[in-house]
Parts: C-alpha cells; structure tokens; sequence
C-alpha cells in the first residue's frame, strides 16, 4: 500500500469506521532518519488506532524508529518482512527477510526494547523455493521468541525475482490453511489473516479459525466495505455514514487542507471508490479526474460530482 495509504486516505477510512485498526504505508528507517520525519510520521488526531508500518534491517535503526512512532502517538509498531518489490529487496528488507528470521528476531528484539508499543511483524507463507511449511513455523518461532506476539500474515508466499509486485498479488495460490494451521500450532500467538479478502462475509468465515483480517486494496478500490466493520465485526450500535454523508463530513478536512496549500487530488484521489457498484459511481469518478487539476479547483468540485450519483 505504499503511496496510497497516506494521511488523507486514513481520515477519509476512519470516517467510514471508529474501530478498525489503521496501518500506515510502509516508511522505511532511511526515510526516518534522514528524510522529514514530520512528513512521514504526521497524523491526524482522528486517525486513531493507527499503526505504523516501517521497513528496514538494521536493528538499532529498527529501534530508533519504534521509539519515534511511540514518540509521536502511534498505537502499534509493525515490522514489514512480506513486501516483494525490487526496491525493497535492494535496500534488504521486506520480503527477503523471511529467509533471515534470526536476524528479523533481532530487529524485533531491539524495537521492543525501545518502546513500549506492541511490535508485530507482517509476512508472507515463504519466499520462492523456501516455503514448506516447517520453514515458516521456524520462521514464526524463532521471532515469537524475541517477544512478537502478533504476526500478519498475507497468506501468498512471494517470489523475489520473476514476478512484479502486482503479480506477487495474484499469481502465486492463497493458502488460507496455512494462516489457519499457523493458529492451531501456535494458539498462543496472534494471527491476522491477510490477502484476497474482498468482503466482510469473507473476513468473518476467516475469523473462525484466526485471530484478525486485514483488508487492503479491497478497502482502499471499495471503501464503503469498511462502513459495516463496527456492527459487523466489532458489535457497535452506531449507524455508520451513508456515502453523501462521509462525503459532507470530508469535505471540512479538504477545505482545511487547500487552505493550507495542498491541491485537492491529495485527498479526492482516496475518494475515487466510494461509489463502486452504486449508480452514478463512474460519473463520480470523471468528474473527480477531470475537474481536480483546474486551476480554481476547491470543494465545489466535489459539490459537482455528488450530482452524478443517487442521494
């Protein structure tokens, strides 16, 4: 999810539900410690509970920036060891790591020691020809033993060389038994199920044999599949929003944000699925696209593309 779920994204989501757990894009310890910290690591009060998602193998660089997302009011510090991409991999971290578990149960070990946030670790099932299922119990073991008690885990194994990212996203098989078998060894972890999920009634069949569902892109291409997350999932009495509804609680935040001389694709472009399957959905998304770039473009704009959907 990197470059999608930005700050704008995340207040627009938490709009749709109270109680989800928000992750940042991942943010690696380079752009940390010697990019602008403020520009990554800055939120928004109504963003809560957020989590912030870092990559990177150096220990101590680890742990610099776990104190940092503590620092700065984040409820949880997760390690990324299951992103594929070549930029990743050729800053040696993301996916690679599964095939170093000593060391990623070294980087947990220093991000625990120092902060007092959860730390938790996101992986894959394996990586290219590693991936029977005892390597990766070996792999949970040996970084539950540094102290994580929650891993998330997108249950693809990931191929580092001859796949695109995108492809690593659905070539290679789901293997939800996997997550699921994971669970029944190690009872006395936390398990979230990740990958594919594109539906509550999906999350909630998997939350028979898991601790937790993360949903990505789903949520970001239909984001009005989070509204039922607090009923559904978390047993909250509150109606959640209609679209026009979250649309006229955004539009405050995007005037505040042009004021303060952002261009309004910033936040719109998180917007674009709000109406997926609904009429007027791809009325919505034009004239969005073809309207944000003008040069008097303000919330009118937005104003205008509600007209094309139904009240």
């Amino acid at each position: 999810m990197m470059d999608w779920t930005d700050r704008h994204c995340r207040y627009f989501h938490r709009l749709l539900s109270r109680h989800a757990l928000l992750y940042t894009e991942m943010v690696t310890t380079g752009a940390l410690i010697h990019g602008d910290r403020q520009r990554f690591l800055q939120f928004n009060a109504e963003e809560h509970p957020l989590a912030l998602q870092l990559g990177g193998s150096n220990p101590r660089e680890l742990g610099w920036c776990a104190k940092m997302a503590e620092d700065y009011g984040y409820e949880e510090v997760n390690l990324n060891v299951g992103c594929p991409s070549d930029r990743v991999q050729n800053g040696r971290f993301g996916a690679c790591l599964m095939a170093e578990p000593t060391l990623v149960a070294e980087c947990v070990d220093a991000m625990r020691l120092a902060t007092a946030l959860p730390v938790t670790v996101k992986s894959r099932i394996g990586i290219d020809d590693q991936d029977s299922y005892e390597e990766l119990a070996h792999f949970i073991a040996t970084v539950a033993s540094a102290g994580c008690q929650t891993f998330i885990v997108h249950a693809r194994k990931a191929w580092l060389s001859g796949l695109s990212p995108k492809q690593n996203r659905e070539i290679p098989p789901l293997r939800y038994e996997v997550v699921y078998q994971l669970k029944i060894d190690f009872p006395q972890l936390e398990f979230i199920l990740n990958g594919g999920v594109t539906s509550l009634a999906q999350a909630e069949s998997h939350l028979q044999y898991v601790d937790g569902v993360m949903m990505g892109r789903e949520a970001y291409q239909n984001p009005y599949v989070l509204a039922e997350v607090d009923k559904r999932i978390f047993g909250a009495d509150t109606l959640p929003p209609s679209r026009h509804e979250a649309v006229g609680q955004l539009l405050p935040y995007i005037g505040r944000q042009l004021g303060e001389g952002l261009r309004l694709n910033t936040v719109t472009r998180h917007t674009l699925g709000l109406f997926h399957g609904e009429p007027g959905a791809r009325g919505w998304r034009r004239h969005l696209s073809e309207n944000v770039g003008r040069p008097d473009a303000d919330i009118n704009v937005v104003r205008e593309a509600l007209r094309f959907t139904n009240q």
